[in-house]
């Protein structure tokens, strides 16, 4: 996986108000994290943040924030910690990042992906779950999978596969429960038939049928020809 490359700059001031100047500035403040400590405060430009969150890696991108200390030019490698976007607009409001070495392993999740189509669902009109999402994993930096592909063609109703049955390369390590279901095929939902018009009492006799006065006249109407015509 390639890092992307992003020009950072120190910040000194910190707060609400502070980070407002910034966003109204184009910018996004951010926190570099080391160890879980405070490594350093920056500002970086939220249309960057952006262009770096669309590659395929998504929010598993690698990072070289590049930026000045000092006079002099450095950098940090990170990788998205945590990220908060505004409520209502949706965008980008500060982002946490954890320094890494591309040298050591790290823990992140990376989504699941169905591909096929499950013969239960195909053939007998089944319901393809996807129960789990993300897989919890431990590789190096450069060494992260965009996502899991987990085929489906074989599945038929009642079956299901579970994270144990997932096929990753031999330098990824799975930490999620190997037990938990990822993906399983349901029965089709079954419409429940109509209640019927009559109603029944509790004794199993029909409740007696109620008529009106005009209705009541014509059937008495329609029995006094039948006798005519006796």
């Amino acid at each position: 996986m390639a890092e992307i490359i992003i020009h950072a700059q120190q910040r000194e001031a910190t707060g609400k108000e502070a980070a407002k100047r910034l966003r109204n500035a184009g910018l996004a403040p951010v926190i570099v994290y080391k160890k879980g400590k405070i490594g350093v405060n920056l500002a970086v430009k939220s249309v960057d943040l952006i262009h770096a969150l669309h590659t395929s890696a998504g929010e598993n991108v690698i990072i070289k924030l590049e930026y000045e200390k000092d006079g002099k030019k450095t950098h940090k490698t990170v990788i998205i910690k945590e990220m908060q976007h505004h409520p209502i607009r949706g965008n980008i409001i500060h982002i946490d990042f954890s320094e890494i070495s591309l040298t050591q392993s790290i823990q992140v999740k990376v989504p699941i992906h169905p591909v096929g189509e499950a013969v239960g669902v195909k053939r007998d009109g089944g319901i393809l779950e996807h129960v789990l999402w993300e897989l919890d994993i431990e590789c190096l930096p450069t060494q992260i999978p965009e996502k899991i592909d987990v085929n489906v063609d074989e599945l038929e109703i009642g079956d299901s596969i579970h994270v144990k049955d997932l096929k990753v390369d031999n330098d990824i390590k799975i930490l999620t429960d190997p037990e938990e279901v990822v993906m399983i095929v349901e029965h089709p939902k079954i419409e429940e038939e109509p209640i019927a018009e009559e109603e029944v009492t509790e004794e199993g006799a029909k409740e007696p049928e109620v008529i009106g006065e005009k209705e009541r006249e014509e059937r008495q109407k329609e029995k006094g020809e039948t006798k005519t015509q006796e």
